[in-house]
């Protein structure tokens, strides 16, 4: 089980992790959420409807495992999607969702795909537990849906049955999603995870070229 952390702890983190995220244009307007497990068992998650490059202590409320919220804020339509992966996923102590381009345009091109495979990738060893690029990870993509306990309850079943997949999914035309032991683990996976399927739009003959901050343009 990946442990939790202070409240001050977790918002200080998401506060940073949001800025990152932002540096790379990977959140745009409001887009994007973070969450943290915390050592009382509940989640510190970004509220609803804050531009993740402007965090301040306030935009970051409690829920609980159901996703209820503690404080009185309002949390995203998307807590459920966070709240779901740490019932299920007692390794993951940190999400990042974030609505990177190349994840985005990969799940759109690839829509008949419900999942990419990606090996002979150096960077699969930003994964836990992967010690060679000659490893294969499957990660799945799901349809894109505004009913968010549906769409949890497909993402749960679907990891009851792949226990020991990666912590990363995408959901098609929205976004990436990388669960980690904390913060700085889920944004490695999430930077891992784009950069590969960069390269996957590559070798499909789709044209990516990146800007000096990283992002496609």
């Amino acid at each position: 089980m990946a442990a939790g952390v202070a409240f001050e702890r977790a918002q200080n983190d998401i506060m940073r992790a949001g800025r990152l995220l932002d540096a790379r244009g990977w959140a745009p307007a409001t887009g994007g959420n973070l969450s943290a497990r915390l050592d009382d068992d509940s989640v510190a998650i970004t509220v609803s409807g804050v531009h993740k490059g402007h965090l301040q202590p306030e935009d970051v409320m409690r829920v609980d495992r159901r996703g209820q919220a503690l404080d009185g804020k309002k949390p995203s339509a998307e807590t459920l999607l966070h709240t779901g992966f740490y019932n299920i996923r007692g390794d993951v102590g940190a999400i990042v969702h974030s609505h990177p381009r190349a994840a985005v345009a990969f799940s759109l091109i690839r829509g008949e795909a419900r999942s990419v495979s990606l090996s002979g990738y150096e960077l699969l060893k930003a994964f836990p537990g992967v010690k060679t690029h000659q490893a294969t990870l499957v990660v799945p993509i799901f349809e894109n849906s505004q009913d968010a306990p549906a769409l949890q309850q497909e993402i749960d079943a679907w990891y009851g049955a792949q226990p020991a997949a990666p912590s990363v999914y995408l959901v098609r035309g929205h976004g990436l999603t990388a669960g980690g032991a904390d913060l700085d683990a889920a944004r490695y996976l999430t930077e891992a995870t784009e950069e590969m399927l960069a390269y996957e739009l590559v070798k499909i003959g789709v044209d990516v070229r990146l800007t000096s901050n990283g992002t496609l343009r």
